[in-house]
């Protein structure tokens, strides 16, 4: 039986990056463009066009719909290599590597892949457009139970409604929702509770 709801394979990365993130954009609908998003659609024009070939040796299948029964997932591949009983998961980012934020989102790609053929797949890549460089991810004990451990926390996000406490931190410079997020007002809550508690509301006692 699907776990329910079903979580987006997208929603990972998200939450890697940061769970307030993740929380306004897969609970609140909420999105805004910036630089870095404008520059990774542009960069996936390629992958997104759904088409197939053959490159040294290999079939390349571009935009494979994915999905797994057992941990509620849906979502879609960049690309898959295949050679042979070979099943290679490629995830191309128009940036550079931001922790295992890919790597965790790659590895449910992995997840998916290995229930809907019934094969293992041991390891994936990563190409980063910043560098062009392309970076091999093996999932790892450790890596798959990360990925499940997100999938359930996201879960829990998607049926609470609860927004987590902004992080406030490097991160947020860079994110497209910083306007929406404001993680400076959002962090010092208290701070704001306590003032409209006695300083507005107590004025009146």
């Amino acid at each position: 039986m699907t776990p329910e709801p079903v979580v987006a394979i997208s929603a990972i990365e998200h939450f890697a990056y940061c769970p307030r993130q993740c929380a306004l954009i897969h609970c609140d609908g909420v999105w805004s463009d910036n630089v870095h998003t404008v520059r990774g659609t542009r960069a996936h024009r390629r992958v997104d066009s759904g088409r197939h070939r053959t490159e040294r040796g290999k079939r390349v299948l571009r935009g494979i719909p994915l999905w797994s029964e057992n941990l509620g997932l849906t979502g879609r591949a960049d690309a898959v290599e295949v050679m042979g009983d070979d099943i290679h998961p490629v995830e191309y980012k128009s940036g550079t590597r931001h922790g295992l934020a890919a790597d965790l989102q790659l590895c449910a790609q992995a997840l998916c892949l290995e229930e809907m053929l019934n094969v293992d797949v041991p390891v994936g890549s990563v190409w980063y457009g910043g560098p062009r460089r392309r970076l091999e991810v093996r999932f790892t004990p450790s890596l798959r139970k990360q990925v499940k451990n997100i999938v359930a926390a996201i879960r829990n996000q998607l049926l609470t409604g609860e927004l987590p406490v902004a992080v406030n931190d490097g991160r947020c410079g860079e994110c497209q929702l910083f306007h929406h997020c404001l993680p400076g007002p959002t962090t010092g809550s208290r701070r704001i509770e306590r003032y409209m508690s006695e300083e507005v509301f107590g004025c009146a006692t």
